[in-house]
């Protein structure tokens, strides 16, 4: 039995008035409580360090820039990466990024898989994006993903880590089949995602009854459809007046739920991921090589 120790480190609220530090300190404690109960890999949010923004209007340029990171490590999350190192423990961190490079100014919904070390194993910028980009002003708050973020351009990429192959999903990500197969494809047994998910859709009530339903039906879709464990981690309770599920957890090849959080705020989610026990599901259910007939598809995929 190959064992890694994983936790999803749920996070309550971040508000619109609490700084870097604030949010890099809360991510510490978790960090700190699931190296103590074992933990090598702590899977933090989307969008961790900041308030989900996307969720009102922000016209002014500076104040919008003011949630992105310029860099990664910079100042005021470099006491994380220490953290990450005086533990032994990886992370995964979903944060906003603007990107300065030579296709000028773009800001992306990133993420970055960071080894036992405190060093960047890999990088992924959001792709499918949700929301719209003009404002709704009847709505009681908005999803402006598609105002504020470029689709992502580093394609879905699996990055040799912790002894195996793992994958980086943002959020919305999680709701396409595509996501995880193409992970898979790559030899990922572990996807990594982080996630703000309000229980209220208001483009489309009647959905909200399921709506914690269709959060952990995705996750445990795409690991037993991919046989790869999922380890997805929330923004959780009440922010800036928009109410956020929670329900971080840890999804096995099989498609069960192993362990899921008990708040909507602060709390680590641990559990012993097999990792063969992805392989033993890609030998006998899901061999992808063998019974995948893509050139049978009519070209769709």
């Amino acid at each position: 039995m190959s064992l890694i120790t994983v936790a999803a480190a749920q996070m309550g609220p971040v508000s619109p008035g609490e700084d870097r530090r604030s949010a890099v300190d809360r991510c510490i404690a978790l960090m700190e409580q699931a190296a103590a109960a074992g933990a090598e890999l702590v899977v933090f949010p989307e969008a961790a360090l900041t308030p989900f923004f996307p969720h009102w209007l922000i016209e002014d340029e500076d104040e919008l820039d003011s949630y992105f990171e310029t860099a990664m490590p910079n100042p005021a999350v470099e006491p994380l990466f220490a953290a990450a190192r005086r533990l032994g423990v990886g992370f995964h961190l979903g944060y906003c990024e603007l990107d300065r490079g030579p296709a000028g100014k773009r800001r992306f919904n990133s993420a970055v898989l960071v080894d036992r070390q405190g060093t960047i194993v890999g990088a992924y910028r959001k792709i499918h994006l949700p929301g719209y980009a003009e404002p709704r002003p009847h709505e009681p708050f908005q999803n402006l993903e598609k105002r504020y973020f470029s689709v992502g351009d580093l394609g879905f990429r699996a990055f040799d880590a912790f002894g195996t192959r793992i994958g980086i999903l943002i959020c919305n990500d999680r709701r396409w089949p595509e996501s995880y197969r193409m992970l898979a494809l790559q030899g990922a047994t572990i996807a990594v995602l982080g996630y703000n998910t309000p229980r209220h859709h208001p483009a489309f009530p009647e959905s909200d009854r399921l709506v914690v339903f269709h959060n952990h039906l995705s996750m445990q879709a795409g690991a037993y459809q991919n046989a790869m464990w999922v380890v997805g981690a929330a923004k959780a309770g009440v922010e800036a007046g928009v109410d956020q599920i929670g329900g971080s957890c840890v999804v096995a090849p099989s498609g069960e739920v192993v362990a899921v959080a008990e708040t909507e705020g602060d709390e680590i989610v641990v559990a012993a991921v097999d990792l063969d026990l992805a392989a033993q599901y890609r030998a006998h259910v899901f061999d992808l090589a063998a019974n995948r007939r893509p050139e049978h598809y009519g070209g769709l995929l």
